[in-house]
């Protein structure tokens, strides 16, 4: 598992949906998630520190889990299938760790509102030098479907337009 960091966060008008960029946390590997509008929106807010007058489900979970007794010790993106992200939480609670199975966007919502670090597995993470040729790396996949290598992901990502990153930028 490498430590990631949410590197950006924006809208790829090309498929009508948001990404969120994971950037290794001490290099340059990217790995990019497309997501909903409310996970996105979600963990925008938490990144420039925007409060809700209620708590949204993020907040929730964090309440749950620090009302529990417990703390987030991390989260990770372990795998994918058939474009499908799968994560873990794992939250500690008393003597004993437990693994919760999660969507990546929701972990990385409850992950920032704990400041607890999140991590992916290394063979998911790309990096924009790579010609996509490297055997065993995994394309990275778009919201439909389709396969991308990194220096495709590369391209896709240099098309869309600053103001589709702009509302989000850090």
């Amino acid at each position: 598992m490498v430590e990631v960091r949410v590197a950006r966060l924006g809208h790829d008008s090309s498929t009508n949906s948001y990404v969120v960029i994971l950037q290794e946390k001490d290099g340059h590997r990217l790995l990019p998630i497309w997501i909903g509008q409310p996970e996105a929106e979600s963990i925008v807010m938490q990144m420039n520190n925007v409060k809700r007058e209620r708590p949204l489900t993020h907040d929730l979970c964090k309440s749950l889990i620090v009302g529990l007794g417990g703390s987030l010790r991390r989260v990770q993106i372990t795998k994918v299938q058939k474009n499908t992200y799968y994560a873990e939480l794992h939250v500690a609670s008393a003597d004993r760790i437990v693994q919760i199975d999660a969507r990546p966007s929701d972990s990385i919502a409850i992950a920032l509102r704990l400041s607890a670090p999140i991590f992916a597995q290394e063979s998911l993470l790309s990096s924009a030098d790579d010609d996509g040729d490297e055997e065993g790396a995994p394309p990275t996949r778009s919201p439909n479907g389709e396969e991308l290598d990194a220096e495709q992901l590369k391209e896709h990502l240099e098309k869309l337009r600053p103001e589709d990153f702009g509302k989000f930028n850090l």
